[in-house]
């Protein structure tokens, strides 16, 4: 039983801090950062990442083992949605990680990254998009967890 709850508190950790740093990458995203600012756009990213895969990690192990078992989640559709839908996010997410790895290499030569107003406002979207789809898994789990959409 603490196994289990200390993996739920792991997965909903995860999401917290995936959620909080999406947020703070929105709010720090701006044309011409600076290089401190470059930084802590990289550093949130990781952060990002690393309570994504939290969540990937902790969402696998309480689906084997500390869930309802995988036959109540593989026959939901709630549940397949929701992992479609955290998929979709973590393929989005890779254009701003792409793009943050690639402002390390101006950073390492001392010089801030060159980021067009244009860049900026599509890596805003892509954020704005993720945060959106992350704000629904909340409800796609409290469906899922109370057997919504599994057949009678």
């Amino acid at each position: 039983m603490v196994t289990s709850a200390i993996v739920a508190y792991l997965h909903y950790l995860g999401f917290m801090l995936s959620f909080g740093a999406l947020v703070l990458e929105r709010r720090l995203l701006k044309a011409e950062p600076s290089i401190n600012e470059a930084k802590l756009m990289i550093g949130t990213d990781i952060v990002y990442g690393l309570a994504a895969l939290t969540i990937l990690v902790t969402g696998v192990l309480r689906v084997l083992y500390f869930g309802q078992g995988v036959d109540f989640y593989m026959h939901n559709p709630v549940f397949l949605t929701k992992v479609s839908l955290y998929l979709a996010i973590g393929g989005l997410s890779l254009y701003p990680t792409i793009s943050f790895i690639r402002w390390a290499f101006p950073i390492r030569d001392g010089k801030a990254p060159v980021i067009s107003e244009a860049a900026a406002k599509r890596l805003g979207w892509v954020l704005n998009i993720e945060i959106a789809a992350f704000v629904v898994l909340p409800l796609l789990a409290a469906l899922m967890a109370r057997g919504i959409g599994l057949q009678a």
